[in-house]
């Protein structure tokens, strides 16, 4: 997989690729990553890649021409399945996105800034908005780290067991069960006796049956979809 992000400010993008899980992932060659500056694509002596918005009205918005150039040198060296867009009116971010976007190619994934860009890129080049959240940040780039943690963590020999990802919230609409480790009793705090029983099957019931218990009390809204 490869994924190119564009941004205003790529600095902002280094340190969650230089670290853990999307790092060796990296270094494995099993996603590429790379950060495209919008500035570098500006059309006069001043950088410049915002402007006043037409009409009137508070805050600038990103111009379509320095974003058309990038993405269509991108597009010129090769084919990409979607054309990202971080906004906070997309579509929020779920398990389903994440899952779909990792069996793809090539990603990119344009950072809003500013107003956010001019409709006109979004009528024509992006194909597909992601929010995060329903909450605005400064800029698109920490929610396009959120985007490639989420999807970067599904490709295959990422995670070093391949089923973990299987077992994670939100993949069966269901919050994932309590979970333990060493030591059985802390405190006077005890594990639940099945988790030492070794009766494997009747241990994942009990642990489909608490993740049952912990979406209704928490997260009730999964069980309507």
């Amino acid at each position: 997989m490869r994924i190119d992000i564009i941004t205003v400010l790529p600095e902002l993008l280094k340190s969650p690729f230089e670290a853990s899980i999307l790092k060796r992932a990296i270094e494995k060659g099993l996603v590429e990553v790379h950060t495209h500056n919008l500035r570098e694509y500006a059309t006069n002596n001043y950088k410049q890649i915002d402007d006043y918005q037409f009409g009137g009205g508070a805050g600038m918005v990103m111009m379509i021409e320095p974003i058309d150039k990038c993405i269509s040198t991108l597009k010129d060296e090769r084919d990409y399945d979607e054309i990202i867009y971080m906004t906070p009116d997309g579509n929020t971010l779920t398990q389903g996105i994440a899952n779909e976007l990792s069996t793809k190619q090539n990603l990119i994934i344009l950072c809003g800034h500013y107003k956010g860009v001019d409709q006109r890129v979004r009528d024509h080049f992006v194909t597909r908005e992601i929010s995060v959240g329903d909450f605005v940040l400064s800029g698109g780039e920490l929610a396009a780290a959120i985007v490639c943690d989420a999807v970067i963590r599904l490709l295959p020999g990422v995670l070093g067991n391949e089923t973990s990802a299987l077992t994670d919230s939100f993949q069966d609409n269901l919050l994932a069960p309590p979970i333990y480790t060493r030591p059985a009793e802390y405190k006077g705090w005890k594990v639940p006796d099945i988790l030492l029983s070794g009766n494997t099957p009747k241990i994942e019931e009990w642990r489909e049956d608490q993740a049952l218990e912990r979406t209704k009390t928490i997260r009730p809204d999964l069980l309507d979809d």
